[in-house]
C-alpha cells in the first residue's frame, strides 16, 4: 500500500533507477548487521537503514563535492554496496543465507517484520498526506517551487528516507534484489491507467496487492520462490497494462490512429 505511491514519484521525477540503487545499497547494512547478532531483524533493520540513508546521501553529496553527476555516484556507490554486502554475508553466512538475504523468503517472515512493515506504511502513507503538493509540485514544476520557498531539497530527501525505510520493510519477504520491484512495476503500470498522480497512486495500489496475491498463490502452486513469483505477477500486469491500458496503452492508440484515419 505504500510503496507504490512513492514509486509513481520516482517516476514522474525521472529517478526509476534510484530504487534499485537504494535496494542495492541498503544491503551492506544489512550484511552488518548479520555479522554481528545473526538473524536479527532489528539488527539488520537499522544497519539497512543507516547504510541506504548514507548511500541516498552520500551520491548527492559526491556529485557537489567533485561537479559529476548524480547519477554516476549512484551507480559507484549501488555497485561497490552490492558487492560488499554479498562478501560480508559470505563471510558468516551459507548460499542459503545469501540467498534469503538477496531474494526474501515469506516462510522466514515473524510477528517481528509485519510489525516493521506495518509501521513503515503507516509513516509512509502520512507523510505523503503530509508532503503531497510539495512532492508534486516538485515534480512538474521544481523552478516555481524554488521560487515560492517550497525546500525542494529538504522534500526530497524525506522522500528518499521514505524509500529506503519501505525496501527495508519489504526485504525479509522480498529481498534486497525483489523488493524494488514491488515499487516500481504497479507504479510504471499506473500510468497508462490514470492521468492524474492520485489516480496513478490508486491504480498502482490496486495493481500492487492484486499482484502479491497472484505472486504468493504461484509461488505455492507452482514451487518457486515467492519473490520473483510476485514481480513476475507485477511484470505481467505492467504489459497488460501497455497493451490494453487506456491512457497510451499500445491498443488505445491504434483506435485513436484509426479514428484519426477515418
Amino acid at each position: 500500500m505504500a510503496a507504490p505511491p512513492l514509486g509513481v514519484f520516482l517516476m514522474l521525477r525521472r529517478m526509476s533507477l534510484t530504487a534499485d540503487v537504494l535496494a542495492h545499497g541498503i544491503l551492506p547494512g544489512v550484511a552488518a548487521g548479520f555479522l554481528v547478532a545473526g538473524l536479527s531483524l532489528p539488527a539488520m533493520a537499522f544497519g539497512g537503514l543507516v547504510a541506504g540513508l548514507l548511500v541516498a546521501v552520500g551520491a548527492g553529496a559526491l556529485s557537489r563535492a567533485t561537479g559529476g553527476r548524480e547519477d554516476a555516484s549512484l551507480a559507484a556507490l549501488y555497485l561497490v554496496a552490492l558487492a560488499a554486502g554479498v562478501a560480508m554475508v559470505s563471510m558468516r553466512g551459507g548460499a542459503v543465507e545469501l540467498t534469503n538475504l538477496l531474494f526474501g523468503s515469506v516462510l522466514g517472515v515473524d510477528d517481528g517484520a509485519l510489525l516493521l512493515m506495518a509501521g513503515a506504511a503507516s509513516l509512509t502513507l502520512l507523510a505523503l498526506a503530509l508532503a503531497w503538493r510539495p512532492l508534486v509540485l516538485e515534480c512538474f514544476d521544481p523552478n516555481f517551487a524554488a521560487a515560492v520557498g517550497a525546500r525542494g531539497a529538504g522534500w526530497h530527501l524525506g522522500f528518499l528516507g521514505l524509500v529506503v525505510l519501505n525496501l527495508l520493510a519489504a526485504f525479509q519477504a522480498l529481498g534486497t534484489l525483489m523488493a524494488v520491484g514491488l515499487m516500481m512495476l504497479p507504479a510504471i503500470a499506473a500510468r497508462h491507467w490514470a492521468r492524474q498522480v492520485g489516480g496513478m497512486a490508486y491504480a498502482s495500489v490496486a495493481i500492487a496487492m492484486v499482484a502479491s496475491a497472484a505472486g504468493l498463490l504461484l509461488s505455492f502452486h507452482a514451487d518457486v520462490p515467492a519473490g520473483p513469483a510476485v514481480v513476475l505477477c507485477a511484470g505481467l500486469a505492467w504489459l497488460v497494462s501497455v497493451v490494453a491500458g487506456p491512457v497510451d496503452g499500445l491498443l488505445a492508440r491504434l483506435v485513436r490512429r484509426r479514428h484519426l484515419a477515418g
